[in-house]
């Protein structure tokens, strides 16, 4: 089996381009994979077409190893989120064309089920007013719908500092979403790598008492020493990962034992099998794995791949019931949380379809999604623009 060529296909939201990739064989059997760039939609796909004759065009998709070599480094410039991101989507459906050709889900052949469900955590569900209320009234509709875990940045557009008056007000939404979701789910925090080491600590401390279940990017992710700064102050576990694109730069991180969860985006780290290395290597520094997930069905699925043979999985990201929901029917089978978690996926491959006609509905766009803009939970660029 060769592969004869790639066709891509992107979903567009306001705040998101969704870029699917499908991989082409001469017997017939495509596969897909999945990838969120933010801002770089253009520059993947350029990319994508220059590999398509480089590597991707003639080679056999079983070979995943190889092909994920050569595309790495055989243009011996550094790889970076790009480049992994385009191995990724291709790396993940040639994944799914072995699969369907040996009638087996992914997770079988990397080493079996360890589990039969997936806890999911929804996010993108607090593109309300931020206000205590609203946040109550969205956190209930969260839970409402089966979830037993959910995520919130409560922070407005902070950098470095929070002044005394966001944090009274960040904390209080923080108190609102506890009281509306009880003590039995997890809350998980959110700092998209806003503050300075001393800020994070003490806004750390001010919303302890809800009983975060993890502190995420509490500093910008380029300094690991701030980061252990934080770890060593906070009581919580501290979660990070999403923005390293090469699983070899985690090792700083895990020398440094300043996380407890680390996250890596399927699309973004190089695919399945690169992300199934690391999640090894994460086991034998005693820390879990909850893979960032801001894309569609697609990753989704190839996330639950992973998860369903990794002994230290430890939650998976979702937000596709409530931004940009309409989405998911662009993806046959698209995975479905019921009661907070995943069914592990037991059809051949992924176990999901591309319906390319229904992602033609959804064309790509001027996406945007400024952490730094007033209003940017609501994830409308439209409307909190200047």
């Amino acid at each position: 089996m060769r592969i004869t060529g790639i066709s891509t296909h992107v979903v567009g939201t306001p705040w998101r381009n969704l870029t699917y990739v499908q991989v082409h064989t001469d017997e017939g059997l495509t596969g897909v994979g999945e990838t969120r760039m933010l801002g770089h939609t253009d520059a993947l796909i350029g990319y994508l077409r220059e590999a398509e004759a480089n590597h991707i065009a003639g080679s056999d998709p079983f070979a995943v190893e190889d092909l994920v070599r050569r595309m790495k480094y055989g243009d011996y410039g550094r790889a970076g989120e790009i480049v992994m991101s385009g191995i990724a989507v291709v790396e993940m459906a040639c994944w799914d064309i072995k699969g369907k050709a040996l009638g087996v889900p992914v997770w079988q052949l990397l080493g079996g089920r360890v589990t039969d469900r997936v806890k999911a955590y929804a996010n993108g569900w607090y593109t309300v007013e931020r206000t205590p209320e609203a946040f109550h009234e969205a956190a209930l509709r969260v839970v409402g719908r089966g979830y037993r875990a959910l995520k919130l940045d409560p922070f407005g557009t902070g950098h470095f500092e929070l002044d005394h008056a966001e944090t009274l007000r960040s904390v209080a939404l923080v108190e609102a979403v506890r009281d509306a979701i009880g003590p039995e789910c997890e809350l998980l925090l959110e700092m998209h790598g806003r503050f300075s080491p001393s800020t994070a600590v003490r806004i750390a401390r001010e919303v302890e008492p809800f009983r975060p279940a993890w502190l995420e990017e509490p500093v910008p992710p380029e300094n690991l020493k701030a980061l252990a700064k934080v770890a060593e102050k906070v009581d919580m576990p501290i979660a990070t990962g999403e923005r390293i694109h090469d699983r070899i730069e985690f090792r700083e991180l895990f020398e440094s034992q300043a996380a407890d969860v680390i996250q890596p985006d399927l699309g973004h780290l190089g695919g399945i099998l690169e992300t199934r290395k690391l999640a090894a290597t994460a086991e034998t520094h005693y820390m879990m794995v909850a893979p960032h997930n801001v894309g569609g069905s697609v990753l989704t699925a190839a996330s639950l791949q992973l998860a369903g043979c990794t002994p230290n999985f430890k939650i998976l990201e979702h937000f596709n019931d409530f931004a940009d929901a309409e989405i998911k029917k662009v993806v046959k089978g698209a995975p479905e949380v019921v009661d907070g978690y995943f069914a592990l996926p037991d059809a051949p491959g992924l176990g999901v379809e591309l319906d390319t006609d229904a992602a033609a509905e959804f064309p790509q766009q001027q996406a945007r999604f400024d952490l730094w803009a007033e209003g940017w939970e609501k994830r409308d660029p439209h409307g909190t623009r200047a």
